[in-house]
């Protein structure tokens, strides 16, 4: 169905009907009431908190558990508060933190796989962009700097380019 005929739809609809469409919908799908749960009640940091523990887990887990160190975790939470439109501030202290928690561990038994340096500077280019898109830069400098050191200090292979990054992305 087009948008058009939609609207048409909801437009004939008696207000009666259309509420009982709303409900329907919001008991049905998740995302419905999660919109409008969000849209009543933000409550930006519980959400950013839950996130946090949530990325944590995935590299310090409760227990004896192994670390599955799954960088989608991350990707999915911070995807699906920008839909949701946290505040940018908050999304991008995610972002930095995701990096952050990883660096974390990556100092206490360090990782081989090439593909998850390229991962974390891959998320700190998205990252550099999206500060610069919300002229946060000041706000941020000082963790964007203590990333870019910490890969530096823990010899990844990529150090380089995210100080390279933070050149093209952010003092232009």
């Amino acid at each position: 169905m087009s948008k058009t005929k939609l609207i048409k739809f909801l437009k004939e609809l008696p207000k009666e009907e259309l509420e009982e469409q709303l409900f329907d919908l919001y008991n049905r799908f998740k995302e419905v009431k999660e919109f409008y749960d969000f849209s009543f009640n933000p409550n930006e940091q519980k959400r950013i908190d839950h996130a946090k523990l949530k990325i944590s887990k995935e590299y310090f887990p409760e227990g004896k558990r192994k670390a599955k160190k799954r960088r989608s975790i991350a990707q999915k939470e911070i995807e699906h508060l920008r839909k949701l439109e946290v505040e940018p501030s908050l999304i991008i202290d995610l972002i930095l933190y995701n990096i952050e928690i990883a660096q974390a561990y990556n100092e206490e038994k360090p990782i081989v796989q090439e593909a998850f340096y390229k991962s974390m500077l891959s998320s700190y280019r998205k990252a550099l962009v999206y500060i610069a898109q919300q002229f946060l830069q000041r706000e941020f400098d000082d963790r964007i700097i203590r990333i870019q050191k910490t890969a530096l200090n823990q010899g990844w292979f990529n150090a380089a380019a995210f100080k390279i990054a933070v050149k093209e992305l952010l003092e232009d």
